[in-house]
């Protein structure tokens, strides 16, 4: 085994690989960019080094950078983790030229599988099934309309040396044919350089399933059975889990042989997933072999009782596998879904800036946090924007299912947007209970799984208030202990007035709307005016994040997570997240771009300027394009009229809700 390893990526992987390494006795190296100065990975590892700029490509891309530091440290082996330089063939051959050990597939068996095209030929050569269609290297449009139509239809377009959903088309008959082959080969060309594409049939309604495979120096492949990510939206998946309730015992046998079958095929060693797409017949094709550990490699491991990584390094060090097909078992269910700082209700924007508050479920046998950020800790606009991975396992899916809805509702995040509501609602989804989701669900049905427009829960809403104004109350008190008059009126957070009891307006911002709340009382009793309707409130108490109350003749209960800029209440199935505001607040002050303005949408940095001082725009035509987590995002002029004004150029660094454009008034 070795004494030293190198970890060349950052987030939760890289603080994943330093636990199993820590456990080993095994000392570990991390680098970081300048960004990531205050990382998690960067405190956790024994040592760590700067390796550039913000930027991927200024830093964690740095193939050379990264190998030089394991000389200099004096570590025997780079871990990738997953992403970067993971499956990075020319990475792996130039740290195998350094006299290092890469952990991971030898980069001859990555290049097999770095065209599409080429793993199709190669998997079907070796009896493993694929999806019926055309990988030839005649690429005249003529050919391939035949091909399409000899295919038959719905069939699929897809860039051959492409990867996260782009350079994808589905055509469903042959007249469409060309206008989509010509749209595939344009993003295929702008986004990998190559505008090669192949054709298959396309599946309806099917299924993922993927299958863990690992393999080592001394001809020995097995499988860990299977993970089951059918619920996807745009192509990236969502909620993982292990076993698959979609595959009968037959099925999975035949899916893990041929996963085997797959690996052995290109000499695989180490730790690998073999990906299929299956019909709601049974039928299964194979998609692609991801060389690398997965993000969803935990369910693997909680029901299968064996640490991934623990493997991964003993298989790099020479060892042979420490189990043999027969040994591998597996109990009962496991789930893992990513906490995001995204915004689901704009299009799922990724989002930026502090972790004011990071409440998680506590780890335990039944749950498991995988995270590269505590609390005050920054997501930044240059990574992937994922929080934690949430991993729950109990003896059956139904338990699971309601461990993770549990798990979900002790969760809270304030500063920047998240995804924790959008996945309540998918882990409650009947098409997720009965295990029928497939992956094009979500993209068909999305609003299904977002809120409902129009005013919140009016429970929700009056806890809320409450939570509000017993906070207010209880730090007037503690204000007045450390006063020199405790005892004084003027302590009291009751809103009296000389001669009645005083009223109060509570104003809190839910979804950029404005909700006014008249209350009177005090001490957990309350008379609330909304909507034209008056509550009785009485016998509330906040206690350890937990209110209990009494609405009328209904006694009530709700987890309340509380922030300087936000409160979120829960009554275990719903949550709520509103902003308290000041009474005095004008509404028009929240509003977001005005119609003579265009401001940055998150922190980013401005990739082109299409527009100058003194030219005449038209509402929706691109002014400006910015890049942040990883994605481009198009601003476009509000309405018609006059640049009076460009802020910012290409290559700067911009805050959110900063004016880049103003138009002429």
């Amino acid at each position: 085994m070795f004494e030293k390893i190198l970890i060349a990526n950052r987030g939760e992987i890289a603080c994943r690989v330093i636990r199993t390494c820590r456990r080993l006795g095994i000392r570990t190296v991390a680098v970081y960019s300048q960004a990531d100065a205050d990382a998690q990975h960067v405190r956790q590892a024994d040592e760590a080094y700067c390796i550039g700029g913000p930027r991927p490509q200024e830093s964690y891309l740095r193939g050379d950078a990264i190998i030089e530091v394991a000389q200099r440290s004096g570590a025997q082996a780079i871990h990738p983790g997953y992403g970067f330089l993971s499956e990075n063939a020319d990475f792996a051959d130039a740290v195998e030229a350094a006299g290092i050990v890469f952990i991971g597939p030898k980069a001859a068996s990555m290049r097999k599988m770095g065209s599409k095209a080429g793993a199709k030929e190669l998997m079907q050569a070796a009896g493993v099934p694929v999806v019926p269609g055309y990988t030839g290297e005649d690429q005249s449009p003529d050919l391939l309309h035949r091909e399409a139509d000899r295919i038959g239809y719905p069939l699929m377009i897809k860039a051959a040396h492409g990867g996260g959903g782009k350079g994808m088309r589905i055509v469903r008959s042959s007249e469409e044919f060309i206008a989509s082959l010509e749209s595939c080969q344009r993003e295929a060309r702008n986004a990998f350089g190559r505008d090669r594409v192949l054709l298959e049939r396309y599946v309806e309604k099917p299924r993922h399933i993927e299958i863990q495979v690992f393999g080592d120096a001394h001809g020995h492949a097995i499988h860990l059975n299977e993970r089951e990510c059918s619920a996807q939206r745009r192509y990236q998946k969502v909620l993982e889990e292990s076993p698959s309730a979609f595959l009968t015992p037959q099925l999975r046998a035949a899916m893990g042989e041929a996963a085997v079958m797959a690996a052995r095929a290109i000499d695989y060693v180490n730790a690998g997933t073999v990906e299929f797409i299956v019909g709601q017949d049974g039928d299964f094709y194979f998609m692609e072999i991801n060389t690398r550990l997965q993000v969803e490699h935990p369910v693997t491991e909680m029901v299968t009782g064996l640490d991934l990584v623990e493997w991964q390094l003993r298989v790099a060090a020479g060892q042979p596998l420490p189990l043999a097909q027969d040994a591998i078992a597996q109990r009962g269910h496991a789930i893992e879904v990513r906490l995001y700082a995204e915004d689901p209700e704009s299009g799922f924007l990724p989002g930026s800036g502090r972790l004011e508050q990071l409440r998680l479920p506590v780890p335990g046998p039944h749950v498991r946090i995988d995270s590269g950020v505590v609390e005050g800790d920054l997501v930044t606009i240059f990574y992937d924007p994922m929080i934690a991975k949430l991993i729950v396992w109990d003896e059956d899916r139904p338990r699971a299912l309601a461990r993770m809805a549990d798990a979900l509702a002790q969760c809270d995040i304030a500063g920047p947007k998240s995804n924790i509501e959008f996945l309540e609602r998918l882990v409650r989804h009947p098409a997720v209970l009965t295990a029928t989701i497939d992956t094009s669900y979500l993209d068909r049905q999305l609003e299904e799984f977002l809120p409902a427009a129009g005013a919140p829960d009016t429970d929700l809403l009056l806890a809320a208030a409450v939570a509000q104004m017993l906070g207010q109350e209880q730090g007037s008190r503690d204000a007045a202990s450390c006063s020199g008059d405790p005892t004084s009126p003027w302590a009291i957070a009751d809103g009296w007035r000389l001669g009645h009891g005083g009223r109060r307006t509570i104003a809190l911002m839910h979804r950029g709307e404005r909700y006014e709340l008249q209350a009177q009382g005090s001490a957990g009793d309350y008379r609330i005016e909304h909507a034209d309707a008056a509550h009785a409130v009485t016998g509330a108490r906040l206690d350890a994040g937990v209110l209990s109350l009494r609405i009328g003749e209904r006694a009530r209960r709700f987890a309340v997570a509380g922030a300087e800029r936000q409160i979120a209440v829960h009554d275990g199935r719903t949550r709520l997240v509103v902003e308290p505001v000041s009474v005095y607040r004008h509404t028009d002050a929240l509003a977001g771009s005005g119609a003579d303005r265009v401001l940055a949408p998150m922190p980013g940095r401005v990739v082109v300027v299409k527009a100058a001082a003194g030219d005449a725009v038209q509402a929706g035509q691109e002014v400006m394009v910015i890049e942040a987590m990883k994605m481009e995002l198009s601003l476009k002029a509000p309405r018609d009229g006059t640049v009076a004004e460009v802020r910012a150029a290409a290559g700067d660094f911009v805050e959110a809700d900063a004016v880049l454009v103003a138009l002429e008034a």
